[in-house]
């Protein structure tokens, strides 16, 4: 077909012209670090303790791996779901419990800024808040440092949950787990 010139497709009964050149599709760059900026500027305003597990942790410790949440192990008392309250206000969200009363799960959602943040009191493959903890580094981000769980917790963690998508991305991750030890 010559340069410029376009193409009839038939569809049902009607053709349909089909232009010479596709159109061209320009994806802006994705980057959370804003909306985690917020979440932890919120969790230090209210001073509630929580430790980022999951995919955007992994990401952080250089996995290649996306995510649409961010998931957190928090103590699960009183005083922390007060406090959790108050960070879904801060960020002008709500606490949803999608899964209750089967799972103790909470779920802070703004779906104008595109925040999803669940908070577990227990996840597979870890004992403990205290034992994840104690392995887990701050790392600073914006003005406020966040409790990131170890890559190999998090590892632990997706293989005890035996789930589909948690298997996807264990070669990833154990890969990113090899490099981190061979690098100084």
């Amino acid at each position: 077909m010559p340069a410029g010139a376009s193409e009839d497709l038939l569809v049902g009964d009607s053709a349909c012209q089909l232009p010479a050149q596709p159109a061209k599709l320009f994806m802006a760059s994705m980057n959370a670090t804003p909306l985690l900026n917020s979440v932890v500027a919120a969790l230090a305003a209210v001073r509630l303790e929580a430790i980022l597990i999951g995919n955007a942790a992994a990401a952080i410790q250089g996995a290649p791996v996306t995510t649409v949440d961010f998931d957190f192990m928090f103590r699960d008392t009183p005083v922390n779901l007060a406090k959790l309250k108050k960070f879904a206000s801060r960020l002008e969200a709500m606490i949803l419990r999608p899964y209750y009363p089967a799972s103790k799960l909470y779920r802070v959602v703004n779906d104008e800024r595109g925040l999803q943040a669940d908070f577990r009191p227990a996840i597979h493959g870890v004992k403990s808040f205290n034992s994840l903890r104690s392995r887990a580094s701050k790392v600073a981000l914006g003005e406020h440092q966040l409790w990131v769980a170890d890559l190999a917790d998090i590892i632990a963690s997706k293989r005890a949950a035996d789930r589909p998508r948690d298997k996807a991305v264990l070669d990833i991750l154990e890969a990113t787990l090899r490099e981190k030890k061979q690098t100084p």
